[in-house]
């Protein structure tokens, strides 16, 4: 599995930052819009929970879980850039995950933060 399959995170292009922190060093906001988020929820095919309950018996990475979970998670922060971008932001501060079980058919994923607009400071 090469670092694309199992790696994530922005777009360097993108026109909407997102960070995990509350502030951006040299800028300053200007508007603060609210949260918004990404949510997707993912079900496993058959064909991978069979693999993955054969490999939990002998250890090791569930390569075809991971991948399932790193697909979820871009997608759910592409929706949350998305909102962002509707609404008006050119970043999201204080950005997270939360990832839960969907009453145990697959796994819901939800990418959150607050939406803002940022200027350059002074």
């Amino acid at each position: 599995m090469g670092i694309e399959e199992y790696g994530g995170g922005q777009q360097t292009q993108s026109d909407v930052l997102v960070v995990t922190t509350n502030d951006v060093p040299g800028f300053h906001v200007k508007q603060v819009i609210g949260e918004v988020f990404g949510l997707t929820v993912r079900s496993r095919h058959l064909g991978s929970q069979i693999g993955a309950g054969l490999k939990s018996m002998i250890g090791g990475e569930l390569r075809g879980l991971t991948k399932t979970l790193v697909q979820t998670r871009n997608q759910a922060m592409e929706r949350l850039v998305e909102q962002a971008r509707a609404r008006g932001a050119n970043a999201v501060l204080m950005f997270r995950f939360d990832v839960t079980e969907a009453a145990d058919v697959g796994t819901e994923v939800c990418a959150y933060g607050t939406a803002v607009v940022l200027e350059p400071a002074g």
